[in-house]
């Protein structure tokens, strides 16, 4: 009897360890299929707090103990403060409000910085809206774009604006297109956008940047570009050397232009260049409709320049960097950071891990300044 007794005890032991390791195991493949239906996480983030913080710190590493001490009690003080006239002020625009009345001026918004109390008795400050994109000669970023475009439309308010970090040298025109297009749903909205260019906003970077109501870029950032360009190997010479032919059979007098394995023709060259020359056409409309003060045809050259001289052609309104842009807003908006980040794949994330390493090696063994 007792034999059996311990054997069973350890059957049950066995069992509930079996089971446990099911349920683990279940689990983990039911989290597995449900983030893979994912197409991706919206991530927004309030980081007025963050440049607080650091601006706290500053302020205290310059003082000694006692002189923090005192910062830190005066600060709270003054917090407690404002947090209690807010409050004041919310329920007497409640009592005004049940009483017919019209709030007096002064108590329920605040001239100076324009902010207004919310229901809980807090201040609230406009927004500013802070996007990124850095963007590739494919501009496959477009979709992440897409997405946290959409997300602040759905919430945005009259009194709030708008900020992105661009960061592209351009690259094709159907997908920069489409990334300008995106921007231009704050523009035909009316909400206040700024494009903050760090380091090159070119060609189709700069097509983006020009839809903003306001160019802001660092000394030594790289705009302009104002141009089409387009190259094509071709192979023909090679391939008849060795006895090749190649077969090329279209329905279209322009089907194809040029080829990179058939023999080209003045025809098609000439085709080819026209093609060009629209859309540089295009490319310069787009750029003298929102940016009509500058003379396109003296800087729709494809020439490049630094954000100092580009500032006098018109191509930038003021030199600054993204961080003290963002800082200048600080006192009077509530700094709100959106991002989306797309589910990729092992082959996407080896692929882009290989371009930035081919990047690197290529700037350190190219010339700088």
């Amino acid at each position: 009897m007792n034999w059996f007794s311990v054997y069973s005890l350890f059957l049950a032991e066995t069992a509930t360890v079996v089971v446990a390791i099911l349920a683990v195991l279940i689990f983990i493949l039911s989290q597995r299929r449900k983030s893979s239906t994912i197409a991706g996480r919206l991530s927004v983030k309030d980081i007025s707090q963050e440049y607080e913080q650091v601006k706290d710190d500053m302020f205290m590493s310059s003082m000694d103990e006692l002189e923090a001490k005192q910062f830190m009690k005066d600060l709270k003080k003054q917090k407690k403060l404002e947090k209690k006239q807010a409050k004041l002020a919310a329920k007497q625009k409640k009592k005004q409000e049940k009483a017919g009345e019209q709030p007096k001026a002064g108590l329920t918004e605040d001239s100076a910085d324009s902010q207004t109390i919310d229901q809980t008795g807090e201040k609230t400050k406009p927004k500013l809206f802070v996007l990124s994109f850095n963007g590739s000669m494919d501009a496959h970023e477009v979709e992440e774009l897409r997405q946290e475009i959409t997300a602040v439309l759905a919430i945005i308010k009259p009194e709030d604006e708008v900020v992105i970090k661009l960061e592209s040298p351009g690259g094709v025109v159907h997908g920069y297109g489409l990334a300008a297009s995106q921007l231009l749903r704050f523009r035909t909205r009316n909400i206040p956008f700024t494009a903050v260019v760090d380091k090159v906003a070119a060609s189709g970077g700069y097509m983006m940047a020009c839809t903003a109501n306001k160019i802001v870029a660092a000394p030594f950032a790289i705009v302009g570009s104002i141009g089409v360009v387009a190259q094509i190997p071709n192979f023909n010479r090679l391939l008849k050397k060795h006895d090749v032919d190649i077969e090329l059979q279209t329905a279209g007098e322009y089907k194809r232009t040029l080829t990179m394995f058939g023999e080209n023709t003045d025809e098609g060259r000439q085709k080819f260049k026209q093609e060009l020359e629209e859309t540089h056409l295009l490319f310069k409309d787009f750029v003298k409709e929102y940016r009509p003060n500058i003379d396109i045809d003296q800087v729709a050259t494809g020439e490049h320049w630094f954000a100092m001289q580009a500032k006098d052609k018109g191509l930038v309104d003021e030199i600054s960097t993204s961080d003290d842009f963002i800082l200048s807003h600080l006192d009077s908006h509530k700094i709100i950071s959106v991002s989306y980040q797309r589910r990729q794949k092992l082959s996407e994330k080896i692929s882009k891990n290989v371009v930035k390493s081919v990047e690197r090696l290529f700037f350190r063994q190219g010339n700088g300044l």
